[in-house]
């Protein structure tokens, strides 16, 4: 989104609809915890939430999903959020790359590893794992697959569940990714920016 563009962004708090905003109200102590016991950015539901509200019917069922892939997956949560940030790097998303700094540093990832997501899997410093994971995003951003090399390396790293859950989370972050910057998500104060992408 260009800077000026008169996008739909988040609704207000008095905007949402009652049930929008009881749900939303139940989203504010889990984004607390993923971000380390303090919400950083206003301490209301986050704005790209409020963004999903102005369609009421599916603000529930996506918080479903999306909370079962935050809160209660299978991927140890550093490894999450290293798919995560790449995703939103790869995307362009000076929403998703915010938030999820915060999220990172909560589950264990230093300035210096957040500051390296952004260099790819090429940069030195990773475990093997944790380069797979990076290119395993960016096989799937580029081509929506992995090639059969780099199936036969997970395959060796993780279990079924995990297998399931890797792509899930790169699309989910890349789907919000598209939502954020398509509708116009603005980055609230204080969250850190996107690196030079």
């Amino acid at each position: 989104m260009a800077e000026g563009d008169d996008r739909l962004g988040p609704l207000a708090l008095e905007q949402l609809e009652p049930r929008a905003r009881e749900i939303l109200g139940g989203t504010l102590a889990p984004v607390a915890d993923l971000e380390g016991g303090q919400r950083k950015a206003g301490g209301g539901p986050l704005a790209i939430l409020r963004t999903i509200a102005h369609h009421p019917r599916l603000l529930e069922p996506f918080l479903g999903f999306a909370a079962t892939l935050a809160t209660r997956g299978v991927l140890a949560r550093r490894e999450s959020e290293l798919l995560a940030l790449r995703a939103a790097w790869n995307c362009g998303s000076a929403f998703e790359w915010g938030h999820h700094v915060h999220y990172a540093r909560a589950a264990g990832l230093d300035e210096t590893e957040i500051a390296r997501v952004a260099a790819g899997p090429a940069a030195a410093g990773w475990s093997g794992r944790e380069r797979l994971l990076l290119e395993v995003a960016d096989e799937l951003h580029e081509g929506q697959d992995v090639s059969a090399e780099t199936w036969q390396r997970m395959r060796e790293c993780f279990d079924d569940a995990q297998l399931v859950e890797i792509p899930f989370v790169v699309g989910s972050y890349t789907m919000l990714s598209m939502v954020a910057k398509s509708t116009g998500v603005p980055l609230e104060d204080g969250l850190p920016p996107l690196p030079r992408w």
